[in-house]
């Protein structure tokens, strides 16, 4: 699958849809993945560290909308990333769709398959979205990665979703 990664838009958003660690993991199980270039910028990572990993770096976010099968964000998409999705493309983020119903109306036209972080669960009916990881540095595969928009010592703090355990077991 091809997979991207654009860099967030929306304001004081900071965080990105993927860790050079988890696009390591999706490229060593034969993905293909490409990320925005600066898209990790706000959680203190450069373009070379996703090169490193195996991912290739695009110009821009219609470079990584047109290239990808599925895209992994972290917030809900902004109105100009809306209308670069199209039929069948994957998109894997938060969504908040109900207090949002323009969201919702352009997703919907779009035909895009659209999955929301805080509707997936595990075969315990987990939501496994929501649960934070206590052991940040001890093998967490953060999606999306979690930092603070004020503060990335803070941020590494908590870790969204998926820490070792969530590995484990099975979907």
């Amino acid at each position: 699958m091809r997979v991207g990664v654009p860099k967030e838009i929306k304001v004081l958003e900071n965080r990105v849809g993927l860790t050079p660690a988890s696009v390591h993991e999706l490229v060593a199980r034969g993905h293909e993945v490409t990320v925005e270039r600066g898209a990790g910028q706000g959680i203190g990572v450069d373009d070379a560290a996703y090169r490193d990993v195996g991912a290739s770096i695009a110009a821009d976010a219609d470079a990584v909308f047109a290239a990808a099968d599925m895209i992994v964000k972290v917030k809900e998409p902004q109105a100009e990333e809306r209308r670069r999705l199209r039929p069948g493309q994957i998109l894997f983020t938060y969504l908040h769709l109900a207090p949002d119903p323009e969201q919702t109306k352009d997703l919907v036209a779009s035909g895009a398959i659209c999955i929301a972080y805080e509707t997936v669960d595990c075969a315990n009916r987990r939501l496994r979205c929501w649960r934070r990881c206590p052991k940040w540095r001890d093998g967490c595969r953060s999606r999306p990665a979690r930092t603070s928009s004020r503060s990335r010592t803070a941020a590494r703090a908590s870790c969204w979703v998926a820490c070792r355990a969530w590995r484990r077991e099975r979907w």
